[in-house]
Order: C-alpha cells, then sequence, then structure tokens
C-alpha cells in the first residue's frame, strides 16, 4: 500500500473530522492503524482538539486542480558512523582519578597483602603488556588496573601461571593461603 495524494487528502479530513485512526484505517482499507498514527505524525496532524468542536465544522477550503505528481522519494535512513575506539594498548601511564562524591573502588588494605608481593606486583605492573578487554585470552594475565570507568583502565596481559587467570605476581597477590589471611588479620 503507498499513500496516493487521494489517500492522504482521506486521511486529512478524516483526522480532521475526529475519526479515530482505527476507522480512517478501516475507511482506507490495506492499511493499518499504526500506520495511520505514523502518517499522521509524520504529516504534523497530531495536535488535534479532543472535543466535539473539532468535529463540528471544519473548514471547507477551495482545493486547486492537482497536477498528477510523482510518487514521493522513499525517505533515507541517515547513516551514522562512529569512529573506532583506538586500541587499549597504547595507553597513557596509570592515572587514578576518581569524580568527586564517587566512593573509591575496594582496594586491598595494605594489612591483607605481604610486602614481598605488593613489591613484586608494582614491578611487574611496570612490564605489563597494558591490554585491552578485547585482547585477553587464555594466555594472557586477566588482572585488572585501575577504574573501569576511564580510559586508563587495562589488564596486565603477562603469561598466565598454568592452570590460573593470572601471571605469577598475580596469583601471588589473589590466592593466599588461608592460614596467612588468618594471621595478618590478628
Amino acid at each position: 500500500m503507498s499513500w496516493t495524494d487521494e489517500r492522504v487528502e482521506t486521511l486529512k479530513k478524516m483526522w480532521g473530522e475526529g475519526q479515530s485512526a482505527s476507522q480512517i484505517a478501516k475507511e482506507l482499507g490495506g492499511v493499518t492503524r499504526n500506520a495511520v498514527i505514523g502518517k499522521v505524525h509524520r504529516l504534523g496532524l497530531s495536535n488535534r482538539a479532543t472535543s466535539g468542536a473539532a468535529a463540528a465544522k471544519p473548514e471547507a477550503k477551495p482545493k486547486p486542480e492537482a497536477k498528477p505528481k510523482a510518487p514521493p522519494k522513499p525517505e533515507k535512513p541517515e547513516m551514522r558512523t562512529e569512529a573506532a575506539a583506538p586500541p587499549r594498548s597504547n595507553l597513557p601511564a596509570r592515572k587514578q582519578i576518581i569524580p568527586a562524591g564517587q566512593p573509591l573502588p575496594p582496594q586491598p588494605s595494605a594489612n591483607e597483602i605481604s610486602p614481598e608481593a605488593l613489591a613484586k606486583v608494582n614491578e611487574v605492573e611496570k612490564k605489563a603488556k597494558k591490554i585491552g578487554l578485547m585482547d585477553l585470552t587464555e594466555r594472557t594475565c586477566k588482572w585488572p588496573v585501575g577504574d573501569p570507568a576511564t580510559e586508563d583502565f587495562w589488564f596486565c596481559g603477562l603469561p598466565v601461571k598454568q592452570g590460573k587467570p593470572y601471571c605469577e605476581a598475580h596469583v601471588g597477590v589473589a590466592f593466599q593461603p588461608m592460614s596467612a589471611r588468618r594471621d595478618r588479620r590478628r
């Protein structure tokens, strides 16, 4: 079904008389109520009075002789392209930026991590590959570094320890023996 000039004029007339979209669709035939509503909005007819005054007596305007027009060209959808994000491997040095009023992300306290493990992690993070999420594999360390809400977020990316998701240094922080954790809490 196409919207010919006659069908559009019938739609405008019936809409101006206060007919419902269902009634208009039934009168036009071959068109749904939703199609009528869509056309009404595209024509800018959607602001009609809800009272009976609008349906009482619409003004009759003399119609000029209509020349046969070529069917309107279908509207082309607007194509938008977004620039691809740059690869995460070329990230600048790590910065911790917390917006005002935001709570700090949970971080292990110095009491929970042994000083040796902390020193090892600091050294490893200087050598880290600093890869993005899409670059992770089963062979790369998945230890997150930084705040995921910022552009300075990255993953370690060094080779993993056998059977673990992290490199040797990050395994030392993530997987600690139960007794060592219990002793530090006391």
